[in-house]
């Protein structure tokens, strides 16, 4: 029983994110869960908490939550908006809404998120596409990219462009970078650790965060880094050589995930 309740607890943030992105709040979304949680201890097995940690152990889980969530009306409060996302998402078919979470925030395959939605794939790619040609329309992010190389500036620039979002500006900077921010506005930042004349990303995310809370993904070849020095929590990392699909996916989610209003942070150097 340890290790079914070890599993489960493995499981909880991922239940939680999508519980939250389901229902419209916290508070919702973990009624949801503590209630599939309990069904998953009643029959674990039903519940794969017998088989290892990976998204596909959690697919009856998710269809847990969609069904209790439908028990409930199937559909968020109004008041419960709290990112611009969501309200493009509330504007799509409850289908369409459920099945961009499950694909974009969860990164569950099409066939998986048929498996939630007992479904065909079919419809998952088509209700997929539709979702994502509707947010393209209704929500477009500006994204800051602080990257000295400049075929990689280009590269993400170009990626950022061909998802329907505008490109506030490459740096090769901490200055540049902060000029560019001071201009534009950014929703979000794409940053190296390692910038044109010693210049220090991490530096450059304290001082944009210092003004701000601008969610950064770091795009680096020192990885590692961030982890050495106890700083994993300024942002998500994609490795160099990254691929473009790597990329699309980390802005998505951090265009997606929810942030409620915070005063400015000062990181530890």
């Amino acid at each position: 029983m340890d290790a079914l309740a070890d599993n489960l607890m493995a499981h909880l943030p991922f239940l939680r994110r999508y519980g939250r992105a389901l229902a419209g709040s916290t508070e919702e979304g973990d009624a949801l869960v503590t209630r599939a949680v309990e069904e998953a201890f009643d029959a674990p097995e039903a519940y794969r908490l017998d088989q290892p940690v990976v998204p596909a152990s959690r697919i009856p889980l998710y269809a847990a939550i969609n069904r209790l969530f439908d028990e409930r009306g199937g559909k968020p409060p109004a008041s419960a908006v709290l990112h611009p996302i969501e309200q493009a998402l509330r504007r799509l078919p409850e289908e369409y809404r459920r099945i961009f979470v499950l694909v974009s925030l969860e990164e569950l395959s099409f066939s998986q998120v048929a498996e939630v939605m007992a479904i065909a794939p079919e419809r998952v790619r088509e209700a997929m596409a539709g979702a994502q040609a509707a947010v393209r329309e209704q929500l477009v992010a500006t994204i800051l990219i602080v990257e000295d190389d400049a075929i990689i500036a280009f590269d993400l620039s170009e990626t950022v462009i061909s998802m329907g979002h505008r490109v506030a500006g490459t740096a090769a900077t901490q200055d540049e970078a902060l000029a560019v921010a001071a201009a534009q506005n950014p929703t979000l930042a794409l940053m190296d650790l390692r910038l044109a004349h010693g210049d220090s990303g991490i530096a450059t995310a304290q001082a944009l965060r210092e003004r701000s809370s601008l969610p950064i993904i770091f795009v680096t070849a020192f990885a590692e880094e961030l982890r050495q020095r106890g700083l994993d929590h300024l942002g998500p990392v994609i490795k160099k050589p990254f691929t473009r699909e790597q990329i699309e996916r980390a802005i998505t989610q951090a265009v997606f995930t929810p942030r409620t209003a915070e005063k400015p942070t000062t990181l530890a150097r």
